[in-house]
């Protein structure tokens, strides 16, 4: 299938976002995709991951959360690639690991301690969880107010995109969700305002993702919204990134692309 791939900028109420638009290049029109990149933000990945869903017939919208005029100050490529750099430096088993990381850290350099410390604080200490919510949320019109796009968006997102999927969808605004190993929201409960079905896809091997799966599981059981939970055995963090050398599982990855599609297409067409 042809495709037309464009860089764009949307508005925001007070801000600009760039990112990656990607659609089936023909006189049809598709449903559409938020497509959430991982931590370390919009790469070759993401950009593949969304030109493999326009293929399949969707308009992807692949939004860099990193790009506002809030945070590209600090979350600068150099920034996140040395943050990249010292996270793959580390040891899958020893990533959730916050004493082993910290003395890590004290190891590098002050310029690329400076790049990472920074990066974990305006990610992790502050947390704008909100403003990422809010920046998604004008995606989605964004979408919507192309012509080629038929009325319903669904959203996916892995590592910290997975947290920002489910989130998404707690606005109510997403017809479909699915989650890669992300985050619950917090609170979970915040569930009860989904709209539509929920797919989770989980690594066996993620013990500190998995470790509050039950509640998300009870939130959306409670609230009686649709969903499907998948935890693939042996699997790691972040096994669908064909990028990573460290947690790349390919029959998880194929199994879990499979899923995902069938998902799309039985709740977005």
């Amino acid at each position: 299938m042809a495709l037309k791939q464009s860089d764009i900028k949307y508005k925001t109420s007070g801000d600009e976002i760039s990112g990656y638009l990607v659609h089936p290049d023909d006189s049809d029109k598709h449903p559409g995709i938020v497509l959430v990149h991982a931590i370390f933000g919009l790469d070759g990945h993401i950009r593949d991951v969304a030109n493999r869903l326009a293929s399949e017939g969707y308009v992807v919208l692949a939004p860099n959360l990193f790009s506002s005029k809030k945070l590209s100050p600090v979350l600068t490529q150099g920034n996140i690639s040395e943050a990249m750099k010292f996270m793959m430096s580390i040891p899958p088993e020893k990533q959730r690991d916050s004493d082993y990381r910290a003395k890590e850290l004290e190891k590098l350099g002050p310029a690329e301690k400076d790049a990472v410390t920074s990066v974990n604080e305006a990610l992790f200490v502050h947390r704008p969880v909100g403003l990422f919510v809010e920046y998604m949320s004008f995606g989605i019109d964004y979408l919507k107010s192309l012509k080629y796009v038929s009325g319903k968006i669904g959203s996916v997102g892995f590592c910290f995109g997975g947290g920002m999927s489910i989130n998404l969808a707690c606005t109510g605004k997403t017809d479909a969700s699915i989650i890669f190993y992300g985050e619950n929201p917090d609170p979970v409960d915040k569930v009860r305002n989904v709209n539509g079905p929920v797919l989770g896809l989980y690594g066996g091997e993620d013990t500190r993702i998995n470790s509050k799966l039950d509640e998300l599981v009870k939130a959306l059981a409670e609230h009686k919204k649709p969903f499907t939970i998948r935890v693939f055995p042996g699997a790691r963090h972040a096994f669908f990134d064909d990028t990573s050398v460290q947690t790349y599982n390919e029959a998880a990855a194929k199994e879990s692309w499979k899923m995902m599609l069938d998902f799309f297409r039985s709740s977005l067409y």
